[in-house]
């Protein structure tokens, strides 16, 4: 008995006996999460985002219980397909890593995609009702379409079913000329090159009366380029 309270006062003078600074123990800290959370995915709602001078994303994610700070670098952020927006519910892929000057962790965020359908339609949405108040959806800005267009120009897949669908309407009601410019539709590009196609039939010399972009059905994620 006697032994086994030396020993438990032995292992007591060693704890006593093993000290750190602060900055030691903060780098300890550090890299026991750095370790443990290398690889994390977050799900929650994006609060007090901004963005620095120097291109970097600075927010919060949030639920009802508890607010975890995050940053997103500016090459990341730049190439990010669906950027967090504020209010937005998102799952955000990224590790964790702490400040050891100040005793804090933060998640460093390397991608992002909303929280499913819901937030999809959350943010859909939100567009609806910024474009309306930009005055976007006015009675003015629309032009009347012609009742015989001589050109339509068709921005859609070359090789989908919507276009063969799109020709032989056209060839049935009215056949006319048909203008395609091919893109995606759907993907990380496809937003950009439907852009682009629409850009590009404006600065034609001659332009065609009426412009169609299409693709088939699909889920909402895959509309979502549109």
């Amino acid at each position: 008995m006697e032994n086994m309270y030396q020993r438990e006062e032995q292992r007591e003078t060693q704890r006593e006996q093993s000290e750190y600074t602060v900055s030691e123990l903060s780098l300890l800290i550090k890299q026991s999460i750095e370790q443990k959370f290398g690889h994390v995915r977050v799900r929650g709602e994006v609060s007090g985002l901004k963005i620095a001078p120097s291109g970097h994303a600075y927010f919060s994610l949030k639920d009802d219980g508890a607010v975890l700070s995050a940053v997103c670098w500016r090459g990341q952020w730049n190439a990010m397909k669906h950027k967090p927006e504020e209010g937005l519910e998102v799952i955000c892929s990224g590790m964790l890593t702490a400040y050891s000057g100040q005793s804090k962790y933060q998640m460093i965020v390397k991608s992002s995609r909303p929280a499913g359908v819901g937030a999809l339609m959350a943010l859909l949405e939100k567009r609806k009702k910024q474009f309306k108040e930009e005055g976007l959806f006015d009675a003015e800005h629309k032009k009347p379409i012609p009742f015989l267009p001589k050109t339509i120009g068709v921005i859609a897949s070359p090789t989908g079913a919507v276009i063969q669908d799109i020709i032989h309407r056209i060839e049935d009601r009215f056949p006319t000329h048909i203008l395609l410019w091919p893109v995606l539709v759907q993907g990380d590009e496809s937003a950009a090159q439907i852009t682009n196609a629409i850009n590009g039939f404006n600065r034609r010399t001659v332009k065609p009366d009426v412009l169609i972009v299409a693709r088939g059905g699909g889920s909402i994620e895959d509309l979502w380029s549109f």
